[in-house]
């Protein structure tokens, strides 16, 4: 959206967008990120050797002897100053300055054609005119060869022929540089576009491992603790108000039961954390054990998500609580299976004894339980696009859970 916005702003002052023909190229291709060093080397060995040619050329043309000598490397150290200056002010976008360097290379190369050393003065306009074409926005590369295309057709003996063929060739080669750097920036950019990805895609995989361990340390201690706060403080209430020892008992008693459970699931909470934790259906089973349920496995058995885990751990308690709670006595049965897309957990049980009708009332989908609550892990269900539901069947009771995996 803010780079949509910016072309915008760019689009309403007239200021050329980038990728237009009036545009500069952008800054990655204006640097040398992404170059291979094999390229760097061929690049510096080519400036080296045209500098020596250049250098080479206004000795050897005769035009540069006894105090003139010292001209050739003044020259070229000003061209080399300018050359810097010119990476730096097109880095910038700054046309005036790159153009008044370029100028002052071309004026170097003007010396030298006017002292009468011709092949340096041409190479050095070429060299200007590739600069330009590569780093300037094109009207500005365009207008540099124009400018520069007398001066290669006074220099070329074959006159407006040699002119055009130099020109047409500076064209080329400058338009290809151009054309090569502007695909490694481009290059470049869907790098860093694509390493601010997996940033953010890092980024947003620990908040969602936050926003599970806040879950589990909800799910865990906050219910079962606040339901012990709630259990000794009735107990504070009865023995200010000099209840039955034994009601009072009982109340502590049941705090207590509250606190051995809350400290086991936080192990199983802590184990899941760190990966380490039995497979579902072990768990199951040992679960099993403790409420005297049967346990019924079905499917191919494989590794499952710590949340899709996690959740059918904690249905699995809290449909076991309830039914010790609220039917005690009742035959319970649990059936897992491993499905093409998901799992599913079904724990279903007879319902209470025949002295205990009534025994029901309250063990309804918002119960709490043992201070989980299965309204709670409906909402973990849905969170992972699964769904939870229970209810009343026949003389029973019946949890049901689906959740993809």
């Amino acid at each position: 959206m803010g780079e949509k916005r910016d072309r915008a702003r760019m689009a309403e002052s007239g200021a050329p967008q980038e990728g237009s023909w009036g545009s500069w190229p952008s800054k990655e291709a204006l640097t040398r990120l992404g170059v291979p060093r094999g390229r760097v080397v061929i690049d510096y060995s080519m400036i080296i050797a045209l500098s020596v040619w250049v250098l080479a050329g206004c000795y050897t043309s005769g035009a540069f002897g006894g105090w003139y000598a010292a001209l050739p490397p003044l020259g070229f150290g000003l061209c080399v100053a300018a050359a810097l200056g010119y990476h730096h002010t097109t880095l910038d976008h700054r046309a005036a300055a790159s153009l008044g360097l370029l100028g002052v290379m071309a004026l170097c190369g003007l010396g030298a054609y006017a002292a009468g050393a011709p092949t340096p003065a041409t190479v050095m306009w070429i060299v200007v005119s590739i600069m330009a074409m590569e780093r300037l926005p094109l009207p500005a590369g365009l207008a540099t060869v124009t400018v520069l295309v007398p001066g290669f057709a006074e220099a070329d003996e074959t006159g407006i022929l040699g002119a055009a063929l130099t020109a047409a060739a500076v064209l080329l080669a400058g338009y290809s540089l151009r054309l090569d750097a502007q695909a490694r920036g481009a290059g470049f950019q869907l790098l860093a576009q694509e390493r601010l990805a997996r940033e953010a895609e890092a980024a947003s995989a620990a908040l969602a491992e936050r926003a599970r361990i806040a879950r589990e340390i909800h799910d865990v201690l906050a219910h079962s603790l606040s339901a012990q706060m709630v259990h000794l403080e009735v107990a504070r209430l009865q023995i200010e108000a000099g209840a039955d020892r034994a009601e009072i008992l009982k109340l502590v008693t049941s705090a207590r039961s509250m606190a051995r459970e809350g400290l086991a699931e936080t192990r199983h909470a802590l184990s899941a954390l760190r990966g380490d934790m039995v497979p579902v259906e072990d768990y199951l089973r040992e679960l099993a054990r403790e409420g005297r349920a049967e346990v019924d496995v079905t499917g191919e058995r494989r590794h499952l998500p710590a949340e899709a885990s996690q959740a059918v751990r904690r249905v699995a308690q809290e449909a076991l609580t309830n039914v010790r709670k609220h039917a005690p006595g009742a035959r319970t049965r649990i059936h897992f299976a491993y499905e093409t897309d998901g799992i599913s957990l079904e724990i279903r049980d007879s319902g209470p004894p025949p002295t205990a009708e009534g025994a029901r009332e309250g063990n309804e989908l918002g119960s709490s339980g043992a201070g989980y609550g299965l309204l709670g892990m409906k909402e973990r269900a849905e969170l992972l696009g699964g769904s939870l539901k229970a209810g009343p069947e026949g003389q029973g009771f019946t949890v049901w859970l689906q959740v993809p995996a």
